[in-house]
């Protein structure tokens, strides 16, 4: 809780911090990498840095804690929380790096507002620092200590490689070692470290896919502009990566509720997991999977997802394609006239616009804003509920 001291300076200067965050930002980064260029190898994305993407992350969301503290005394933003958790521990962060982060964002904070900082607002950021800090380092021990292992990465020998559709490569990794697996729950990412030319380690996290037990398997989708799937997709079989224990907190919830899996290209990954889920399980649940891609070549895994809705005894899949006349559907959809119950739990995946899109047209369509849920890999500016969002778009 936000001691009274410190809540009327909060409230007072949130807004100018808001304000001037897209400076802020890239100013605690430069400082921070200076003083620690370790950090760029194997925890921080290089790529994510030079979007400019990350630093708003990060600083941001210890702005959206703290306006969730002035409407919200009595409680945290948990998602939010969770969400940087997960994130964090599939990286390896450990309790040292947090006072790494503080001294360079309050830093870069000082070094903006100038005089106007006063020391008693630097004590009340401080005070938020570190409650959220706090906040975090629990809630990270509580997701280390549940591993089958005490390692951050593993090293895994790929075992197999097939292509699937919209240059997308299917990757599976068997252990290199005897370190014990953590068996994954549908939706779950694992971060994979991958080297760079200049010998650099670069860390991203892709969702798990159904796979033969005592494996790891991926699917990644190429990125021509980007900096690591490239490097991915030219790597032969046999070679070893580091790969993290499972992480990720958009998984399904324990309920009887109808299901709504709306996906666009590769962001259909975390659905085939569910729907393989609940399909070993033998759900007898309503579920509705629905996904966007350009045409049937550029549908990544396409025929798993098939052969999931068809073992579902309440299933059905709704194919919709932007380029051909191969869907059930053309074009995109108009998400307000998909007919989703309101006591739908809705999971989302694609491009953010692509997920923008839909929740505004499901939320205004009636279906409640906390059953939609959704999977971000990268920075993740949105952070659906409302008071990080109005931090976001301030």
């Amino acid at each position: 809780m936000l001691s009274e001291k410190s809540k009327p300076l909060i409230e007072a200067t949130a807004p100018v911090i808001v304000e001037r965050l897209p400076e802020i930002a890239p100013k605690f980064y430069q400082s921070m990498f200076e003083a620690h260029p370790e950090l760029l190898d194997g925890v921080f994305s290089r790529a994510n840095q030079k979007s400019g993407a990350q630093p708003l992350t990060l600083a941001g969301s210890v702005i959206a804690f703290a306006q969730h503290l002035l409407t919200h005394p009595d409680s945290y933003p948990d998602e939010l929380l969770s969400r940087v958790a997960h994130k964090h521990t599939s990286l390896g962060i450990v309790e040292p790096q947090y006072q790494i982060v503080h001294d360079h964002l309050l830093g870069a904070i000082a070094a903006d507002l100038g005089d106007a900082l006063t020391p008693e607002i630097g004590e009340a950021w401080d005070e938020v620092y570190w409650l959220m800090a706090e906040a975090l380092l629990k809630l990270e021990r509580g997701l280390y200590a549940s591993q089958a292992n005490d390692v951050i990465f593993a090293p895994f020998r790929l075992a197999e490689r097939t292509e699937t559709g919209g240059g997308t490569v299917v990757f599976t990794f068997e252990p290199a070692d005897d370190t014990p697996m953590t068996p994954a729950i549908a939706g779950q990412y694992v971060s994979v470290k991958v080297r760079m030319s200049d010998g650099i380690e670069q860390p991203r996290q892709f969702t798990l896919i159904p796979g033969q037990e005592g494996t790891r398997r991926i699917a990644v989708k190429k990125d021509m502009d980007g900096e690591v799937t490239p490097v991915l997709h030219e790597l032969p079989v046999g070679t070893e990566l580091p790969i993290s224990n499972p992480y990720g907190d958009v998984v399904l919830t324990d309920s009887e509720a109808p299901l709504v899996f709306l996906s666009a290209g590769i962001g259909v990954t975390p659905m085939v997991s569910f729907l393989d889920n609940l399909a070993t399980e033998g759900s007898t649940r309503e579920v509705r999977a629905i996904r966007v891609d350009p045409t049937d070549a550029d549908a990544p895994l396409l025929s798993e997802q098939q052969e999931a809705v068809a073992k579902l005894s309440n299933g059905s899949l709704e194919r919709w394609t932007t380029k051909s006349l191969e869907g059930d559907h053309t074009g995109r959809p108009d998400f307000a006239e998909l007919n989703v119950s309101p006591d739908s739990h809705v999971y989302l995946c694609g491009r953010l616009g692509f997920m923008q899109d839909a929740r505004s047209a499901l939320v205004a369509a009636g279906v409640p804003g906390q059953n939609i849920r959704y999977e971000i890999f990268g920075p993740d500016l949105w952070m659906l509920h409302d008071d990080a969002a109005r931090v976001q778009a301030a």
